[in-house]
């Protein structure tokens, strides 16, 4: 092992310097034994819809709200979003379809996930659009026709090049010659999904597009949907009846190069338990695996694992790592990223010295989501999803 010297710390460079900010959530809202704190700021998820359906206008805009709104809290994004004009919403599951019809009883609640055997009814009773991704999936959906009635509404899923879920080519062109099947069907929906639009020029972004609307011209006339988040931004003809946006509406900027009209919504911090000088050649975390290479101070910061900081934002001697931020400044994160802990080298940071209690922040206006998801080798989607239950959560609106 050798003895490399650490990061210095450094003043950020916003990305977007005139972008809105997450403010800091009020004293008075953190329990005094919270360790970290998650804020979310509502207000700036409605301005984040809002700015995309002006955007894609006449297109309508949806939300993508799966998996517990990417981590946010589904409970307080949804009515957030309905109460900003969203009238569709996209789940991945029958239980995230149940809380979604109660939390905006009058949207159309879509389920990505489609048809596991034995649901069909479960979603009839529920109001919710199953997503049809096969040939099956809509045998099982058509057996609710009855008595020259259709079945309740439905989406198909046709698969245009991502080899994921979705009806394949011959599948869809099948479907098109069953007219008694489909004369059973309400089809509420046809859509696909994009494998590589966070890559504007990227070639399959035109070959999806002439796939999907060369399958979609076979089938019956119905309400058409190809792009999420990034897709968006391809441009008009990729937005057809309806967009559905998830990552941007939390603030996310996933294609380099190209800003969405979107502010951040999130901001994570977490207290320094403790503050220490360590000497040069002594070793820092879990398997030695850093050593400093001159004198010192090092903060110890309850945050790790378990609340969805990376073990990959680890650093060695000859590795680098993720960091925090303290007052605008990035201090590195040496040694092993542990469950509950990280140490974070603050000798650098001007100011006042960073002292036990103080707050860091692990992502924030001055550390997006998509930088804390580059130091773990990783994207800023699961930056969101992973956010552990463990912080405190405040939700912030305006006049907060």
């Amino acid at each position: 092992m050798h003895d490399i010297e650490a990061r210095p710390a450094r003043r950020v460079q916003t990305a977007q310097p005139n972008a809105p900010r997450v403010k800091t959530a009020p004293a008075k809202a953190i329990p005094a034994g919270a360790t970290g704190v998650i804020t979310i700021d509502l207000a700036q998820v409605r301005a984040n819809w809002q700015a995309l359906a002006r955007h894609v206008a006449p297109a309508e805009c949806g939300a993508v709200v799966k998996a517990d709104a990417y981590g946010l809290g589904a409970a307080r994004i949804i009515p957030a979003l309905f109460a900003a004009g969203c009238r569709t919403f996209f789940v991945a599951t029958l239980d995230e379809a149940a809380s979604a019809t109660q939390l905006a009883p009058a949207a159309a609640i879509y389920v990505l996930d489609g048809l596991l055997p034995h649901t069909a009814r479960d979603y009839a009773r529920l109001g919710a659009v199953p997503v049809l991704a096969s040939l099956e999936e809509v045998r099982m959906w058509g057996s609710l026709a009855d008595n020259g009635t259709r079945a309740p509404p439905a989406a198909l899923h046709i698969d245009t090049g991502l080899n994921r879920l979705g009806m394949c080519a011959k599948e869809a062109r099948a479907l098109a010659r069953d007219t008694e099947l489909l004369r059973g069907l309400d089809i509420a929906l046809v859509m696909s999904h994009l494998a590589c639009a966070d890559e504007t020029g990227h070639p399959m972004n035109a070959e999806q597009l002439d796939t999907f609307n060369r399958l979609r011209a076979s089938l019956p006339p119905a309400r058409a949907s190809l792009a999420a988040s990034d897709g968006l931004m391809l441009g008009q003809e990729f937005h057809f009846d309806l967009v559905r946006p998830g990552y941007a509406l939390y603030g996310g900027h996933a294609a380099p190069g190209r800003v969405t009209p979107v502010g951040p919504v999130v901001r994570v911090s977490a207290r320094i338990l403790q503050v220490q000088d360590v000497a040069r050649g002594q070793r820092i975390g879990y398997s030695a695996s850093y050593r400093a290479a001159s004198p010192r101070r090092i903060a110890t910061i309850a945050a790790g694992y378990a609340d969805g900081v990376f073990r990959h934002a680890s650093a060695g001697n000859e590795t680098s790592g993720g960091a925090v931020v303290i007052r605008g400044v990035q201090a590195p994160i040496v040694g092993r990223v542990s469950m509950d802990l990280i140490t974070v080298d603050v000798t650098d940071v001007e100011g006042p010295a960073p002292e036990r209690g103080d707050w860091v922040d692990l992502i924030g206006p001055d550390l997006p989501i998509e930088a804390v998801g580059a130091a773990a080798g990783t994207i800023g989607y699961e930056v969101l999803t992973r956010l552990g239950s463990r912080f405190h959560r405040v939700y912030l609106d305006q006049g907060d």
